[in-house]
């Protein structure tokens, strides 16, 4: 009996409840933050589940989500300010996405990202993104159809964008501080947009049409320095950066026919390879780009059956494909000076000692670095028919 008993004892000492427990009627379930800068204080808006409406028992046909609000001189007392306005406690710990409001972004993000970098309710996997031309607090201030929960619909875009059109970029907390903090990287973040009318989009009225009066919807991506924003790429820029660190998992790209019309390929394999050395005392990186496709479209007169049909499709791939990269790391070294593929990296990895003279200037070795890139594409499918039907009805 004595030694059951002591058995038991020792058990009571390991077997104890979760110190953390939270019980579901004692907190607001969170699955987006803005963080906007008004004046000289940060403005923290959370996007909250309302319990009754995502239950099918109860739900009674009004929002699935409402908005809390407060400013504090930090995102710490921002956070706990919130107490004022809703009967529970913020908590983030299913946090899904983090939208900064693009002035903050210009000011600079490593004060307002420090709070939630450390906080242990925090996963990690929630992506980060830009407001552009808006607050964080209008961008989760639009109601959204298909996803009744805005923070779903946000989050589902950007990974189904990410994996079929290249443009875009899911960044989490993670991945975007240790771009902040490795030497010859900087970040790129997803900029954010709202479409139409604002003061509807904020009310249920939004999703009751086929076409929303608001819609919310990607950009393409946002160019940091250090922790501040420098401005924005274009569509095609956008996707050069992607190719570029080999982040294309699938896109379609339209090439121009030999004489007219054009003709569309499905990417459905794409790796990429930088690799950097020192030339003649001088830094210098090598980007290789391999890209597999099928033909999804043609819209010209061209024979599908001839292999020197298909070696000229490819050769326009490489061509245009090699000068939408180059002009993507033109923009970047002359516009914004900004190393967001990580050359800077490559040569530290080909030559630690090299790069341990040049790394603080960077910067300005960044701006005249020589980038040679070379693209070879081959096509592996041309579909379930040869020519177009097009070319009988113009005949």
């Amino acid at each position: 009996m004595k030694k059951y008993t002591f058995v038991l004892l020792i058990l009571s000492l390991v077997l104890t409840g979760c110190w953390d427990r939270r019980e579901l009627n004692e907190i607001a379930i969170t699955l987006a933050l803005g963080i906007d800068k008004v004046d000289e204080e940060f403005q923290l808006t959370a996007q909250v589940v309302v319990p009754s409406e995502v239950s099918m028992k109860q739900s009674s046909g009004r929002s699935t989500v409402t908005l809390f609000q407060a400013t504090g001189e930090t995102i710490f007392e921002a956070f706990r300010k919130m107490t004022i306005d809703s009967p529970r406690k913020i908590y983030p710990g299913h946090l899904r996405m983090l939208v900064i409001g693009e002035e903050l972004a210009k000011a600079g993000v490593g004060e307002s990202l420090d709070l939630l970098s450390r906080d242990w309710e925090l996963r990690s996997d929630f992506y980060v993104v830009v407001a552009k031309d808006k607050t964080a607090a209008e961008i989760l201030n639009v109601t959204t159809p298909i996803e009744s929960i805005p923070a779903n619909k946000m989050f589902n875009t950007l990974k189904t964008s990410e994996e079929n059109w290249a443009v875009t970029k899911g960044v989490t907390l993670d991945e975007l501080l240790g771009d902040f903090i490795t030497d010859g990287k900087d970040a790129v973040l997803t900029g954010i947009q709202v479409f139409g009318n604002q003061e509807v989009g904020s009310s249920k009225q939004n999703v009751e049409s086929i076409t929303p009066a608001a819609q919310i919807q990607y950009d393409y991506l946002a160019v940091f320095r250090q922790d501040k924003l420098v401005g924005w790429l274009n569509e095609s820029e956008s996707k050069g950066y992607n190719y570029i660190i080999d982040s294309v998992k699938s896109t379609v790209a339209s090439i121009s026919c030999p004489e007219e019309g054009k003709v569309s390929i499905e990417v459905i394999n794409s790796k990429s390879e930088l690799k950097g050395k020192i030339n003649k005392g001088k830094p210098e990186v090598n980007v290789t780009i391999e890209v597999e496709g099928d033909v999804g479209a043609v819209e010209c007169h061209i024979d599908m059956k001839d292999t020197k049909t298909i070696d000229a499709l490819e050769k326009s791939y490489e061509k245009e494909l090699k000068e939408i990269v180059h002009q993507t790391i033109e923009t970047l070294q002359k516009q914004y000076k900004s190393d967001i593929f990580g050359f800077g990296q490559a040569i530290h990895r080909s030559n630690p000692k090299t790069w341990k003279k040049i790394k603080n200037q960077w910067d300005e070795e960044f701006t005249e670095l020589t980038v040679n890139v070379e693209v070879d594409m081959k096509i592996r499918d041309t579909g379930t028919v040869s020519n177009s039907f097009l070319q009988k009805l113009e005949e």
